[in-house]
């Protein structure tokens, strides 16, 4: 699906939502509750799932499935809180208020629809920044074919980061989504295929041996899964999109319930799979700890190919708002070109995907999916709400504040640990799971691949 040139900031993640059809003034075909169903799946699932094992084995597999359904439970809520502000301003405004911009326009004027905008960019660049890291790390990973290097610009993740921005540049050129839209179908089938690969093998390598594993890690360790968790429900921008195209919208509320909670139930079992199959040797992304058989490389192929199509499609919104800001509404590629360079370069200095989702979800997602909703609501609704509504909103407020100053915070302490990062990996390389899936290659001393965590630069 292509954008139209009406179409607005926070509503462009609707193209990666291929099953939704477009509807005009006159009607139209919306979408049936199975449709709804598939595209909050579709606006929802992303590739924050591939780092829930690791997060688990730093939380505790029942403390991390605790933190997933409690986020999955804000989330929806929020989601909600959001439907009913728009429900309320929608006969006020002559305009429809479609996407999460317009409804900050709506409530707060220009500050509301800037504060979405901020924080859409930061939240869409830095999941482009989290696909080149699993992409470079993975290819490092898989075909070691570059010299090592202490230079974070010059080593293995690096240059095959460099090797992808020519491909990148032209593909975050095209002036339309349309051509680009089907690929978020086979990104889904992708996705689900990889997790259904990555279960039977946990399965398989954990009835081979049962590695150790904690229930409940150290309470520091909580913010770090909030983080993640927050991350991996990151569709909160596209539910007044799906609300909008869906056909009974007095059903609206219960399919996204139910969505959500087969995501919830479908991450959990994806992450307690995976650090029980592994133990402490699960590593950051997961899928690296399923060796290195031809089954486990297509699967990581097939998710690199995944994200490297769907990376242009997550830029869009940025681009769009970057060009109404600074050139008049007007296509402009070398700004384009400027931001897929920032994005590379961002990439090269994190050296640790499931640590960046942590602090990605700690700061941007926490304040875009729980303080904006709760404060539109408040702004909304606050004159008529009794003193438990509005007390329920202030409190999803300072949560929200909560979890973003000291997730963040703890999420840029673990960024400066090599310590830890050390002693983790020496476990990794003396235990990674059972002899049918452990990665037979030798590791390259130095080598930055998903084997070994560098230290941390600044992010």
């Amino acid at each position: 699906m292509g954008l139209g040139s009406d179409a607005s900031s926070s509503s462009s993640r609707l193209d990666s939502a291929p099953l939704l059809p477009h509807h005009s003034a006159e009607g139209g075909h919306l979408s049936s509750q199975p449709k709804t169903f598939a595209n909050v799946f579709i606006a929802v699932v992303g590739a924050g799932v591939l780092g829930l094992p690791y997060t688990f084995s730093r939380t505790g597999w029942a403390a991390g499935s605790i933190l997933l359904l409690s986020v999955a439970l804000l989330t929806f809520y929020c989601m909600m809180l959001l439907v009913a502000c728009r429900r309320r301003l929608a006969d006020d405004h002559p305009k429809m208020l479609s996407s999460f911009g317009d409804l900050g326009d709506a409530v707060f004027g220009a500050p509301g629809r800037l504060a979405v905008d901020t924080m859409l960019v930061l939240s869409q660049a830095s999941f482009c920044v989290g696909y080149l890291i699993f992409i470079s790390n993975t290819m490092a990973h898989l075909y070691p074919v570059f010299a090592p290097s202490s230079n974070v610009f010059l080593s293995p993740k690096a240059l095959f980061i460099y090797a992808m921005l020519p491909f990148q540049l032209g593909l975050n050129s095209i002036k339309t989504l349309t051509l680009l839209a089907p690929l978020s179908i086979f990104a889904d089938v992708v996705d689900l295929g990889a997790m259904g690969v990555v279960v039977g093998q946990d399965v398989s390598t954990w009835l081979a041996a049962h590695p150790p594993v904690a229930a409940f890690g150290a309470p520091a360790a909580l913010l770090y899964g909030a983080g993640v968790s927050v991350y991996a429900f990151e569709g909160v921008c596209m539910v007044l999109p799906l609300e909008a195209e869906a056909a009974d919208k007095k059903k609206f509320g219960a399919t996204l319930g139910l969505s959500m909670t087969f995501i919830a139930v479908m991450y959990g079992l994806f992450g307690v799979m995976g650090y029980v199959a592994f133990g402490d040797a699960t590593r950051d992304i997961i899928t690296t700890n399923l060796g290195s058989g031809w089954l486990s490389a297509a699967v990581q192929l097939g998710l690199c190919i995944n994200l490297f199509f769907t990376m242009p499609v997550m830029m869009n919104p940025v681009y769009e708002v970057a060009e109404r800001l600074f050139h008049g509404k007007r296509y402009c590629w070398w700004m384009r070109w400027v931001l897929v360079v920032t994005v590379g370069l961002a990439a090269m200095l994190v050296p640790n995907f499931t640590d960046f989702l942590s602090l990605v979800g700690s700061s941007v997602c926490v304040l875009l999916g729980f303080v904006l909703p709760a404060t539109f609501h408040i702004k909304v609704f606050g004159a008529e709400m009794g003193w438990v509504g509005v007390l329920s909103d202030v409190l999803l407020v300072v949560l929200g504040l909560v979890l973003a100053v000291f997730g963040t915070y703890s999420s840029l302490k673990e960024q400066g640990k090599p310590g830890r990062r050390k002693k983790r990996t020496q476990t990794n390389r003396a235990s990674c799971g059972s002899p049918a899936w452990s990665v037979s290659r030798p590791h390259v001393p130095g080598e930055v691949s998903l084997l070994i965590f560098s230290p941390a630069p600044s992010v």
